[in-house]
């Protein structure tokens, strides 16, 4: 059994406003010759195919084009990301099975696998926990309590089935994992992060959410997003996974996927950017440029275009300030979940800690924008 392991193509992205579509429609152009080529069984699309929960109708149309091209080559099976509307990335998808693609968008399905030769196939949207909490009866408000009661529903049909071979989607923040700067944040919803072992069982684990490449053990992996989608991803190699299912340990081979414009970041004072050879590189691609001059230049963004006509995002730490160690705000923020900054900002407004009640209404706007955009 041979698959083909992608996510998060987040259709209708664009990059600090450069548009995305035409490069999205050359990954779907390469994903399309690789399942012809190296004769794929079957694709796996592990979440985020849209970017935002009302996609604009290009990305709707480009995805339509991709899963009818799709199918006419091999089965598809993908599931729900936390970008993805359940309801409208679910319309139709009975309708959708019996021209061999499988669009898993309810939680009440894991257990069902979609059956592809002798290997059975369980799609495991993102779990919101709230949204599962009481119909599954869960005794804590977590993302691995979710993952955990899907998981024991999916171990039940195994056991009851006995496929020759079992592989689990899922679209969840595995502990370990590298995350980058241009994923949403989830711990919202509960506490984020889930042990790989919740997978224990599956032959194979196809995840999405986070956009970089990466192998939690030899069963679980990330493909990662097709494009850079943040600066943070300059190091990136961006494709998708090639498995060939048999016995023992999967062999997992990476695709490289083309690249339309990398990206970059570059840091140093104006005159020494401009006058450097070895610069010459970074002149075709888009760039995030730190000047670290100790005054702001005039006229920066002109004079670096000149030379880097693709800079897209101009920032000014000069030399010598102490600030917060000389971190950027993505770095300052990193590691905090929405709460916390929401609660910052109330700090500094009002000169004093979030008090509780404060905090508690934060968790509940907060809470509320979450079931809104999964119900969307």
């Amino acid at each position: 059994m041979r698959l083909l392991h992608t996510s998060d193509w987040h259709l209708g992205r664009s990059f600090h406003r450069e548009g995305l579509l035409g490069a999205q429609a050359d990954f779907i152009d390469h994903v399309v010759e690789t399942v012809r080529s190296e004769r794929v069984d079957c694709v796996l699309i592990s979440g985020d195919v849209y970017d935002r929960a009302l996609p604009g109708v290009d990305a709707v149309r480009l995805c339509n084009q991709a899963l009818e091209r799709l199918a006419e080559l091999t089965r598809v099976v993908l599931i729900a990301g936390n970008h993805d509307s359940v309801q409208r990335l679910g319309f139709g998808s009975s309708l959708m099975d019996a021209g061999g693609v499988h669009i898993r968008t309810d939680p009440s399905r894991v257990g069902e696998p979609v059956m592809v030769g002798d290997t059975a196939v369980y799609g495991v949207p993102y779990l919101e926990p709230e949204l599962v909490r009481n119909d599954w009866e869960l005794d804590e408000r977590s993302h691995a309590a979710a993952l955990a009661e899907a998981m024991g529903r999916v171990r039940a049909d195994m056991a009851a089935r006995r496929a020759a071979r079992s592989v689990v989607m899922a679209h969840a923040f595995v502990t370990g994992g590298e995350a980058s700067d241009s994923e949403r944040d989830i711990s919202v919803g509960g506490a984020s992060s889930v042990p790989a072992s919740v997978f224990e069982g599956a032959d194979y684990v196809a995840l999405g959410h986070l956009h970089g490449r990466q192998a939690m053990t030899g069963r679980v992996r990330y493909s990662g997003s097709p494009l850079a989608y943040s600066f943070s991803e300059e190091h990136h190699l961006k494709g998708s996974w090639l498995v060939d299912l048999r016995d023992g340990e999967p062999h997992a081979e990476f695709v490289e996927a083309p690249v339309p414009r990398r990206v970059a970041r570059l840091r140093g004072r104006i005159d020494d950017l401009l006058a450097d050879p070895r610069h010459e590189a970074y002149e075709d691609r888009w760039l995030q440029v730190t000047l670290t001059d100790r005054r702001r230049p005039s006229g920066a963004m002109e004079r670096l275009r000149r030379r880097f006509p693709h800079t897209l995002v101009l920032g000014f730490e000069p030399e010598g300030a102490t600030e917060d160690g000389g971190r950027t705000w993505s770095e300052r923020v990193r590691e905090r979940s929405e709460l916390d900054i929401a609660g910052d900002f109330v700090a500094e407004m009002g000169d004093a800690p979030a008090t509780p009640a404060e905090r508690d209404l934060l968790h509940e706007a907060f809470e509320g924008c979450r079931h809104k955009a999964a119900l969307a």
